[in-house]
């Protein structure tokens, strides 16, 4: 699909069957489980259309989404390879993808304790739209592996909504 060029070279393609049994492993180790909760709603990211990224055979990362109502929410997005670019490519794929789908919004949700997401979005021009209090409190109900602690030991207690508008 898309290609990153230079020195940190890798590909962007959707996920496919495939992938699933990976997608299983890299949402265990990087979320605890196949399922995410966002604003109180469940869902099965493995079983969600999603971005991979590839550099020379091997995936570095993954992009999981929902769209729904002319809205495209990121679900999970992560990089395995730090910083290069990958994280960015994805996000910029699935922000082409949710234009084709005549979306007016991107969309995600992030809790407090994630600087680094409050950053790295916001570089990219993501603007904060809604902070929901005790909203991850009220998720561990439906996803009791939610750590209480998270990024530079800040208890993980509430969500905060990002958007992009298309």
């Amino acid at each position: 699909m898309a290609t990153q060029p230079g020195i940190h070279s890798f590909d962007i393609r959707d996920l496919t069957p495939e992938d699933k049994h990976w997608v299983q492993r890299v949402l265990v180790q990087y979320w605890g489980s196949t399922v995410q909760i966002t604003r109180g709603q469940k869902f099965q990211a493995d079983e969600l259309p999603g971005l991979v990224a590839q550099r020379d055979g091997s995936e570095v990362g993954l992009l999981t989404y929902h769209i729904k109502d002319n809205e495209c929410e990121v679900i999970t997005h992560n990089s395995m390879a730090g910083h290069g670019g990958i994280g960015s490519c994805l996000l910029d794929s699935v922000r082409t993808k949710a234009r084709e789908q005549g979306c007016k919004r991107l969309w995600l949700i992030t809790t407090n304790d994630n600087t680094p997401a409050l950053r790295f979005y916001q570089r990219r021009e993501f603007d904060l739209v809604g902070f929901y209090r005790n909203a991850v409190t009220e998720a561990r109900k439906l996803k009791p592996e939610i750590p209480n602690v998270g990024f530079d030991g800040i208890p993980i207690r509430h969500e905060i909504e990002l958007e992009y508008p298309l």
